[in-house]
């Protein structure tokens, strides 16, 4: 029988998308695996090309996903907020860390270790498939991402990402979540060009901003904006 701690571990995993379709035995076979872990704003959890040791599952906080050229230029791949789960591709490919990731916030988090992990999809066989579902969509997210930093320009990323913003907030107004900076690392630029645009459009009424809070307030405008060949 599990033991009340277990069983709080796994419906807490159970939140998280990657166990969302987890059987009740399934789900406390993995809580059994985890180790908790805390990190502080700004700590790394893992280093793109280090060998990969867990799968992480973000149970509080917020993490940021990213990339980096030898210059030191970085790309936001994606901005998880608990409850998520992180590095799932390297603990089945075998492979290292495919990307970077640091804490936005103060994150808490279980980590499954690779092998651990590995040994419970050949335990329980139907996990295969319920995990594929989640990785796949994981996998279309990076190709959208790819897709608008190929095809986009910087302006029609910036619209549609304010309108994301909005769309993830549950409406107008909402505070911004991420800094210029942080901005011109989702989109692969420099703060000074985001800026600049937020500053056209709140100079064409498109939006306000006011102290982070964002108003938008002609969304036919910031939507024509967004409107290019990358939708």
């Amino acid at each position: 029988m599990p033991t009340p701690k277990t069983a709080e571990t796994a419906a807490l995993l159970a939140s998280i998308r990657l166990f969302a379709a987890f059987s009740e035995e399934e789900l406390h076979a993995a809580a059994s695996l985890v180790r908790r872990k805390s990190f502080a704003p700004g700590e790394c959890l893992f280093i793109e090309g280090e060998p990969c040791e867990s799968m992480v599952l973000i149970t509080e906080g917020s993490v940021r996903i990213f990339k980096s050229s030898a210059s030191g230029r970085e790309i936001l791949l994606a901005q998880q907020r608990a409850p998520a789960s992180i590095a799932e591709i390297p603990v089945f490919d075998g492979g290292p860390y495919p990307a970077s990731a640091t804490a936005v916030d103060q994150v808490s988090a279980y980590l499954i270790a690779k092998d651990d992990f590995r040994l419970l999809c050949r335990e329980h066989p139907d996990l295969t498939l319920k995990l594929l579902a989640v990785v796949g969509g994981r996998l279309r997210g990076l190709v959208a991402v790819l897709h608008q930093v190929t095809f986009g320009g910087v302006r029609q990323r910036l619209a549609q990402t304010l309108l994301d913003f909005e769309h993830q907030s549950g409406g107008s107004p909402y505070r911004m979540p991420e800094t210029h900076q942080e901005l011109a690392g989702r989109l692969g630029t420099v703060r000074e060009v985001i800026s600049r645009n937020l500053s056209r459009f709140q100079s064409q009424g498109f939006i306000r901003i006011d102290n982070r809070q964002v108003w938008i307030d002609d969304r036919a405008g910031l939507l024509n904006e967004a409107d290019t060949e990358i939708h």
